[in-house]
């Protein structure tokens, strides 16, 4: 091993190794780039992550920058998870429930939790964490936080974000601090610390103050339902006091490293109702997008009439006999899950009538059984995930937009467009409800030709997604494949906030240096040759 291995080794009670398979197995997460660390350590506590962060400290101050990336699951699409210094995986020690209150509905854990093993406990006491991302059979707390993870039910239930009650965090210096509102007078006296907490409440405090108008302005233009681009200076500061979580929640670990979590959890229903709509044309769906969001779903998820195709035609016996309006453009999957079976019937009730002055189909029931099979279409499309046509793979790129629900339609009609031109299959599906939009084309990224193409599918994208007020993001991060977009999006002057507020809780550039901030050359240097997801297999890519 290397000096420094050694010697966090010999300060660390978690393992720390520089072997090369080790730092192979870490130079991928699950976007089309590849970094590999230098040294990997397993952190067993809070104290460990600390000493790291304090050691690449006074690295920096001698002049030598060793990066620190916090890693989770791997399940990151955007780039996040890679890093050419000090990598820390959470996964192996720093996964426990630290505190559970039934009554209060409050769960405390550290970072490496994943969602499975947390959900298992809530569950059994009637309760559960609703805005989980689609890769919660591996994805972990802190790396969700990290991204401020959107799923399927946070169109009823909102962002991961939401139900953030309190972190812990690891600053750059190795100092930690706990967020939470906090008002005029308890502000003035972190105003007046001498620690870096202190400075980092100055400088934030300022910044806001100082920007007030260029970050009302992004907020007024910003139309998308959910946003994780760049950093939110939008909550910090209101007129009820500042908080800094909103900054850590979707920093994707570039402003301090998560090492606790206190979240809200809310009771679980596990009886509910869930339909299939199938409309004939994206006009209907743009008519009666607004109606279905009344009835409060749990769940308004959408697969597109090419998905369905390209899915029949990758595995042609694996939807036989469950999609009954092949043809239709779009299919929607409507899930109701109130506490009374009454109203969940009355919501059905409501849809059937919405879909028939459409000429629409739908198909609903209340039993698991049935609900299995209506599941099988949504989650069909890890089939396209997961086929490779010789060296051609389902790439992650411009994967994860949101637009406003208002141009929704008129969104999915000019992405296909984009893909058609590009000679490529417009497969869509996401969350129909919040306006986010996933496709992933067939690429070979060892082919110079493909490279290309991908970047001007993801320029297309990206345009079209500003023009109409929408996020290059919705839950997966900027990272490095979206960061070279970022300032397009918000404009200069907001992005020039979001700049100096990197600075001001990482002046020395030790946390996850480059995601959020690559240019698009130094992508293409990172940019894979091959695109796997070899190392997810024991789990179905859903998305």
């Amino acid at each position: 091993m290397s000096k420094v291995a050694h010697y966090l080794q010999e300060h660390l009670l978690g393992e720390v190794t520089a072997s090369p398979e080790v730092r192979r197995h870490f130079a991928h997460d699950a976007s089309i780039l590849r970094l590999a660390p230098a040294i990997v350590a397993y952190p067993r506590n809070e104290n460990d992550v600390r000493k790291t962060a304090r050691f690449c400290w006074q690295l920096a101050e001698r002049g030598r920058v060793l990066p620190i990336t916090a890693r989770g699951g791997g399940s990151d699409t955007s780039g996040a998870a890679l890093g050419s210094g000090i990598m820390l995986v959470f996964t192996a020690h720093t996964n426990r429930i630290l505190s559970f209150d039934t009554k209060k509905e409050m769960i405390t854990v550290e970072p490496g939790v994943n969602f499975d093993k947390l959900e298992q406990v809530l569950y059994t006491h009637g309760l559960f964490l609703p805005s989980y991302p689609t890769s919660s059979h591996y994805a972990t707390l802190g790396g969700s936080i990290a991204n401020n993870a959107v799923g399927e039910k946070s169109v009823k239930y909102g962002p991961l974000g939401r139900h953030v009650r309190q972190l812990r965090v690891v600053l750059a210096n190795g100092e930690v601090i706990e967020t939470g509102r906090i008002g005029k007078k308890e502000l003035n006296k972190k105003l007046g610390m001498s620690s870096f907490e202190g400075e980092i409440y100055r400088a934030i405090d300022g910044l806001l103050e100082d920007n007030e108008q260029i970050i009302g302005e992004g907020r007024n233009r910003l139309k998308a339902i959910h946003n994780a681009a760049g950093y939110n200076v939008f909550d910090v500061k209101n007129k009820d006091g500042i908080d800094l979580a909103p900054l850590f929640i979707g920093s994707q670990g570039t402003l301090g490293i998560i090492t606790e979590a206190t979240l809200d959890v809310i009771p679980h229903n596990p009886s509910t109702h869930l339909a299939m709509v199938s409309l004939q044309d994206l006009k209907d769906f743009h008519d009666v997008l607004p109606k279905i969001l009344e009835l409060e779903p749990s769940i308004f998820d959408m697969v597109s009439k090419s998905a369905i195709q390209q899915v029949s035609r990758l595995n042609p016996h694996l939807l036989a006999g469950l999609v009954d309006h092949p043809a239709s453009a779009i299919h929607l999957f409507v899930e109701f899950d109130f506490q009374k079976d009454l109203s969940q019937k009355r919501a059905i009730k409501k849809l059937q009538k919405i879909v028939e002055k459409v000429d629409g189909y739908i198909t609903h029931d209340s039993r698991v059984s049935e609900q299995e099979k209506i599941w099988k279409i949504r989650e069909s499309v890890s089939t396209i995930l997961m086929h490779s046509q010789g060296q051609s793979k389902a790439v992650p790129v411009a994967e994860d937009v949101s637009v406003p629900l208002t141009h929704l339609a008129e969104f999915l009609q000019k992405a296909a467009e984009i893909y058609g031109n590009a000679g490529l299959v417009a497969a869509a599906w996401g969350h129909a409800g919040d306006g986010i939009v996933r496709m992933q084309p067939m690429l070979d990224l060892g082919q110079t030709g493909d490279r290309q193409k991908l970047f001007r599918v993801a320029e297309s994208i990206y345009s079209t997604v500003i023009e109409m007020g929408g996020s290059i993001t919705a839950s997966a991060g900027d990272g490095r494949v979206r960061a070279p977009y970022v300032e397009r999006m918000y404009g200069r002057d907001l992005y020039h906030v979001m700049e100096q507020v990197k600075k001001i809780f990482d002046p020395y550039g030790i946390l996850n240096p480059g995601v959020k901030s690559a240019t698009r050359e130094e992508v293409k240097g990172l940019m894979r040759g091959e695109y796997n997801l070899a190392h997810r297999h024991e789990h179905l890519p859903r998305s």
